[in-house]
């Protein structure tokens, strides 16, 4: 069996009913947060319909940032397209780009274009870079993509042997978050690391610059922001480089204790421990007032027998908040994806917590539904997939915390911090009142 085939059968064992879209779009997404770039998908426009998605989550500019596809037919697809490839790449010229990331679909892959072959041999013919990245829809979900393009670009962009620059730090994969404002989480992040006098270099990726690539192996640490990707490229980055990752093993800044272990982690690594110290204390006490202020609406939540159905990178902080927090009995935890180390972190908080809930790695959709049936929790935070899969299962709330969602939003929104802890308890209130709202009208107005 050859490698494409082992691929292409690991693939088919979970991709069920998936809630993640395929390796591809992954690859996409990270692409798409170079400012400047071009993204060139070696595929069939059905596919170039995923990297279009992909260019909406990342809020990439379109009069900076530009998409392409070779729009491979059935003479490409049987017979291979690496010629329409190349005259592909040389039409790009006339976009004024400073760098082509070229991605490949299922299709040329099966049929063998080698895609790092005709980029190699293009380089020499155009004033812009090629960065090949071979990521095929069967070789993984789209956090395998993720990895996958990080690793292309790493490997092809940095620039060895420059000099650590103290104080300074990489931040990795802020885009594989199901926060559908995640872009607050990443500025929340910056903000804290300005206050405790760090210097961001690079951030892979999210409106990077190219030459931004050129500085990340003179950052002195890296910041992984997530639980489902980006873990290989900090480990990269730690053997090429000597890179240290701060804050590893621990899980995201969500909640009053998740917050304040990953603050003081961080001002240990910078050396900044008063700095973390007053963040902590000041945040801490603005969430307090607040509540108690705006009045905190809690009594539905006590004890109630709750469901988490998310990333890891989200459901695995939120598990400590809805139950030191919010006071909440987590009895099912289903996670859409998870890295090894993340479920590493997860068995850790389990313990810690002295909790035992039903836990599913890689759930698929139909995997979720069956096990809220089974255990019929009273609240399930999710997204609107689940908000329908409960409707006969009499589970009266479905809190609509990450992607996909139904609600637009306007402003980015944290779920990292202190003010994250509120973004999150506001959306939790209100969609509890949303269930008393009447579907119809019980009053004429008189004008």
């Amino acid at each position: 069996m050859t490698e494409t085939e082992e691929l292409m059968r690991a693939t088919a064992q979970r991709c069920h009913d998936p809630y993640l879209r395929c390796a591809l779009y992954g690859a996409a997404q990270t692409a798409l947060g170079v400012t400047g770039c071009c993204v060139l998908a070696h595929s069939p426009q059905g596919c170039y319909l995923l990297v279009d998605a992909a260019f909406g989550w990342q809020d990439a500019d379109y009069t900076e940032t530009l998409i392409l596809s070779t729009k491979l037919c059935e003479d490409e697809i049987v017979h291979g397209g690496e010629e329409l490839l190349a005259r592909t790449i040389l039409e790009a010229q006339e976009l004024g780009v400073s760098i082509l990331f070229v991605l490949t679909s299922c299709g040329p892959e099966i049929v063998g274009d080698d895609i790092v072959a005709v980029c190699e041999d293009m380089r020499p013919q155009v004033d812009f870079e090629i960065v090949p990245i071979e990521c095929a829809g069967f070789r993984g979900d789209q956090n395998d993509g993720t990895d996958i393009a990080l690793d292309a670009m790493l490997k092809k962009l940095t620039v060895r042997g420059r000099q650590k620059i103290p104080g300074s730090v990489c931040l990795i994969a802020p885009h594989a978050n199901s926060n559908p404002t995640w872009m607050g989480d990443l500025a929340w992040v910056k903000e804290i690391l300005r206050q405790m006098g760090a210097k961001v270099l690079a951030t892979l990726t999210h409106d990077t610059r190219i030459n931004e690539f050129e500085d990340v192996a003179s950052a002195e640490g890296c910041i992984v922001l997530t639980h489902d990707a980006g873990q290989k490229a900090a480990d990269y980055l730690a053997q090429e480089f000597g890179t240290e990752q701060l804050c590893k093993g621990m899980p995201l800044p969500v909640g009053f204790t998740n917050t304040r272990r990953w603050l003081m982690e961080l001002g240990k690594g910078l050396g900044a421990q008063d700095v973390a110290e007053r963040l902590a204390a000041e945040g801490g006490k603005m969430v307090v007032e607040q509540c108690r202020r705006k009045g905190l609406e809690q009594f539905f939540m006590h004890r109630a027998p709750a469901a988490i159905v998310a990333d890891a990178t989200v459901g695995i902080p939120l598990l400590r908040f809805i139950t030191e927090d919010l006071e909440m009995i987590p009895h099912l935890l289903c996670l859409r994806s998870c890295q090894a180390e993340s479920g590493e972190i997860l068995k850790r908080e389990l313990e810690e917590l002295a909790l035992s809930p039903k836990v599913i790695y890689d759930a698929d959709v139909y995997q979720s539904k069956l096990a809220l049936a089974e255990v019929k929790p009273e609240v399930v935070f999710g997204s609107n997939i689940e908000r329908h899969a409960v409707e006969e299962l009499d589970i009266p709330f479905v809190f609509r915390l990450v992607n996909p969602i139904s609600r637009f939003r306007m402003v980015n929104r944290e779920y990292f911090g202190y003010v994250g802890m509120l973004n999150l308890i506001e959306f939790i209130q209100n969609d509890w009142l949303d269930r008393y709202r009447s579907t119809q009208r019980r009053y004429k107005a008189r004008w």
